[in-house]
Parts: structure tokens; sequence; C-alpha cells
């Protein structure tokens, strides 16, 4: 006796809800592949650096300065979390909404709380938002970029009219900067067995130069002999006469050639997004440059222009010398450079994609 077949359900044809649902995520999936977000990203940010630049000219109406940091931390934000794997739309969203609250509200510990903020996302998204460089031409570029990225980050900082001390302003950032990074390396250079031996002493020279520039400062500060400080204040005193500023030691020490070595590491080594972590140094006293209201802005960016400068002449020193160590010696080792530079290529995520 033959069984009998057994009979199939209908397939219940979608209804008119489930289609329109359908259609809509299709769109929005449509949208946010194309260039649509990168274009209204840009819209938005250059609008609002048009507003804090209006506001720092003292032209237009006063809510400029609040509207042109809002939009600034509001796309950065969502390009932090775009570019680190996060949700940009409810990150950007929030940001948008505690921007808003911020400045109706008009209370200082909550306008000097959102330009914490403000200067953190500006200098981690800097050293984010650059891609591996091959040559030193390329290492270049990218400092220049997160440098511009964080000036912008600057001016969204003022713009919220923090008050504070400054001293503990740049050291709360730095602080937690400089966390937010290393989590995110964390998990972009494979996690702490990712590092190798070469990449464990990388960051512990990083680590103990960071801790000394800044310990070095704190006891000069509060136990330095007034000969020893007016040593110092001479030689900083002389170059404000005659150069129009000084250097920032953290960024040009350790920040710029942190950037310039990580970035050029990263065209070759995964490790290389270890040492960019220590690019904050840079980004930090770019972003908190104009916090300080006895600094005048020419006086302002004439000390970032000095401190790349001085950062990518040791940053060449570095690479070089990390290239004569690694790479073959000889005529044959010369060939091999060269060959080493035009195939080192990493693969990694455009500039405008996301890393994870």
């Amino acid at each position: 006796m033959s069984r009998s077949t057994p009979r199939r359900r209908a397939e219940r044809p979608p209804s008119r809800r489930e289609r329109a649902a359908t259609g809509l995520s299709t769109r929005v999936e449509r949208v946010a592949s194309s260039r649509v977000p990168l274009v209204a990203w840009a819209v938005i940010t250059l609008a609002g650096l048009g507003a804090l630049v209006a506001c720092l000219a003292e032209r237009g109406p006063a809510w400029l300065c609040g509207a042109g940091s809002i939009a600034v931390v509001t796309a950065y934000s969502w390009a932090l979390a775009a570019r680190t794997g996060g949700r940009p739309v409810i990150v950007g969203a929030l940001a948008l909404v505690l921007g808003v609250v911020v400045v109706l509200s008009d209370d200082d510990s909550l306008r000097t709380g959102a330009a914490v903020l403000t200067c953190v996302v500006s200098a981690v998204l800097a050293v984010m938002v650059t891609v591996p460089a091959v040559r030193f031409v390329h290492v270049v570029r990218e400092v220049v970029l997160a440098v511009a990225v964080a000036a912008v980050g600057a001016l969204a900082t003022v713009g919220f009219e923090p008050v504070v001390t400054v001293v503990r302003f740049e050291y709360a950032t730095l602080g937690l900067s400089f966390l937010g990074a290393l989590v995110l390396v964390y998990r972009l250079g494979a996690g702490l067995h990712g590092l190798g031996r070469r990449g464990v002493v990388t960051v512990l020279i990083g680590s103990l130069v960071l801790a000394l520039t800044l310990a070095y400062a704190e006891l000069l500060r509060r136990y330095g002999t007034p000969a020893l400080v007016d040593s110092l204040f001479d030689v900083v005193d002389w170059s404000r006469d005659h150069l129009g500023a000084f250097p920032r030691p953290l960024e040009a020490l350790l920040g710029v050639p942190a950037l310039a070595w990580g970035t050029h590491m990263r065209a070759r080594r995964r490790q290389g997004w270890w040492v960019c972590a220590f690019g904050v140094a840079a980004t930090i006293p770019v972003a908190v440059a104009l916090v300080n209201p006895s600094i005048t802005l020419v006086e302002g960016g004439l000390s970032v222009v000095y401190g790349v400068a001085v950062g990518l002449t040791l940053g060449f020193v570095v690479i070089r010398l990390d290239l004569a160590l690694t790479a073959p010696r000889g005529r044959r080792g010369r060939r091999g450079r060269l060959d080493e530079e035009a195939g080192a290529l990493r693969p990694e995520p455009s500039r405008t994609r996301p890393l994870l």
C-alpha cells in the first residue's frame, strides 16, 4: 500500500505591511551604501565649521557658537561610530540631543563636560581616520589630516564656552583619549597576543615617554627651583618673541612621531595600530590649543605647526632606523628595500569604510 503524499501548505503571500517594510529596508540599505551619508557628513561639518569661524570673528548672532559646536560634535560622533563599526545613527542622534540640551540649559558644568567629550571624540577620531602610509610623503599627509581634524574639534571645544582649569582639563582629556584609543586599538591590533616582542617593547617605551613627560612637567611646575624654571621660561619667551610660538613638547616629542611611525608600520604590520594609539598625544594638544585664554589664535596655530614640523623630523629618523634594522643589508638589501616599499601595503579598509 503506497503512502499518501503529504499535503503542502500553500505559501501565504506577503502582506502589504511586510512588502512596505521590505521595500523600506532595501531603500535604507541602498542609501547607506551610497555616497549620500558621506556628503551629508561633509555638509554638516562644513556648516558647523563656518558657524564657529563666524563666531570666532564675532560676526553673526551669539547662538552660532553653540550651533557650530553641536554640528561638529554630532558629525564627529557619527564618523567615529561608523569608522569603528558602531551604530552611527544612534550615536550621532544621542550627541545631537545632548548638545542641544547643554546649549539650552546654559549650565557651566554641562558646558564643560560637553567640551571634554568633544575634545576626546575629536582627538580619537583624528587617529582613527588615518590609513596606512607606505612612503614618508604619505606619512606627512596622514599627520596633517589628523591635525586638521583635531583643529576643527578645537573650535568646537571652545564653542561650548567651558569654564575650566587649563591643567586639569588637559590631563582629563589626555587620559580619556588615551584610554579610548587603547580600547579601540585592542580590537584593531588583534589584542595583546598580536603585539609580539617588538610591539611590547614599543608600547612600553611609548608609555614610559608619556609618563616621564607628564611627571617632569608636573614636578617642574610644583617643585622646580626658580633658577631652573626661569631658564626654561627664557627659552620659551625667546621662541615666542622671535618665532611667534613654542611647540608643545608632548606633541613634538611623542604624539607626532608615534602617529608617523604608526601609520608607516601599519602598511607592513598590524602592530602599527598600537603605536598609533600614542598619536592622541599629538591630537589632544591640538584639540585643547584654544582652551587657554592667555594664548592667541595665531600663537596656538604656530605652536601646532612647529610641533608638527619637529615631530615629523623625529618620525622620519625613527622610520629610517626601523627600516635600517629590519630591512636586508648590502646592495641586494637596497633593492630589497625598494621592492618592499613597492609591495608594502597591508590590506585595510579605506578611509570612509568601517575598520571593524
